[in-house]
């Protein structure tokens, strides 16, 4: 009978402890955040990713009531960061925006440290950067109907350039001769801004690129803007037909983002941290300020887990296999 008791004592002090870490940890999650939470940008400062974090940092930490803070880790395509984010502690202190990078990692890298489908909670979509299939100033090509004439004329002896491996400008760029059905030279350049350099200097003849560094170029008439990687026209540059319109079905390039966090944060904390992304893209000060850099907010359904994760399935399934038709070293 002594026995009996002390084991039931045992059980009950087990029970007990158990209960009570419980209790504790459910407290955690209701009183979360106690601390500043950390924004992994897997770019360097400047660019299209860093500006949208930047952008929705600030009315995120209002929301939670905590400073957001944006680090970048750049490096090997965004898979330092994603590593970093992949083993960081899943308390909800440790976020991570990425764009479709997210994607295309599996594809470019024989092996990751993490997989993009199953190392991360969802949190949501964020916004997308369109893109525009710019020629240089003096190519003899005025419209796309011209274009298509010249690339089938020429051939190898067009140039395309792009911002090195895996880049979303040398995606685009493959994606645009896979459907054309021919094979360019492709230029690699170490970032946009170089490559972008030549092309206003006449030394490359085609480049795919974001509209938030483009467009001034072409309303200047600097570049030529054969097309849109939209399913609709720009509201920034409305002249400029899609490539969709242009006998490109189908044809969508969107540098498109969305949050993250490590894998097993507890689903009220990434209840907060989607209501206080979803309350920063509602917010009329950022969304004047994407407006502005051309860059769009996704619809509000979106901005979910299972927007974000629906999104990157599909566009794994759209990404793998031109990457690999490619053959795109690692």
């Amino acid at each position: 009978m002594k026995l009996q008791k002390t084991i039931f004592a045992g059980i009950a002090a087990v029970l007990s402890a158990g209960a009570l870490i419980g209790s504790n940890a459910a407290f955690a999650q209701k009183d979360w955040p106690t601390k500043s939470i950390q924004m992994v940008v897997p770019f360097a400062a400047g660019g299209p990713t860093d500006t949208i974090a930047r952008l929705i940092a600030v009315p995120m930490g209002q929301a939670l009531g905590q400073t957001v803070v944006v680090e970048n880790v750049p490096g090997a395509g965004g898979t330092i960061a994603s590593t970093k984010v992949a083993r960081a502690a899943p308390d909800g202190y440790t976020i991570y925006i990425h764009h479709m990078g997210m994607a295309t990692a599996n594809a470019l890298y024989d092996k990751l440290p993490y997989d993009p489908m199953t190392s991360f909670e969802y949190i949501g979509q964020v916004a997308d950067v369109p893109m525009v299939l710019l020629g240089k100033k003096d190519l003899p090509a005025n419209n796309f109907k011209e274009l298509e004439a010249y690339i089938k004329a020429n051939g190898s002896k067009v140039t395309m350039a792009n911002a090195g491996p895996g880049a979303v400008s040398q995606l685009c760029g493959l994606l645009f001769q896979s459907r054309m059905g021919v094979r360019l030279t492709n230029i690699p350049y170490k970032g946009t801004g170089p490559a972008l350099t030549d092309l206003l200097g006449g030394q490359v003849d085609l480049l795919c690129d974001q509209t938030t560094q483009t467009i001034p170029y072409i309303k200047d008439g600097r570049v030529k803007a054969f097309g849109t990687t939209t399913m609709k026209r720009l509201p920034a540059i409305p002249n400029v037909p899609t490539l969709n319109e242009q006998g490109l079905k189908g044809f969508e390039v969107k540098v498109w983002h969305g949050v993250y966090a490590p894998k097993g944060v507890p689903q009220p904390i990434l209840d907060k941290i989607n209501a206080a992304l979803k309350k920063a893209l509602n917010s009329p000060d950022v969304k004047k300020r994407l407006e502005d850099a051309n860059i769009d907010i996704v619809p509000m359904e979106k901005v979910s887990a299972k927007g974000l994760k629906t999104h990157l399935d599909s566009e794994i399934n759209v990404w793998g296999p031109v990457i690999r038709k490619a053959n795109i070293p690692d």
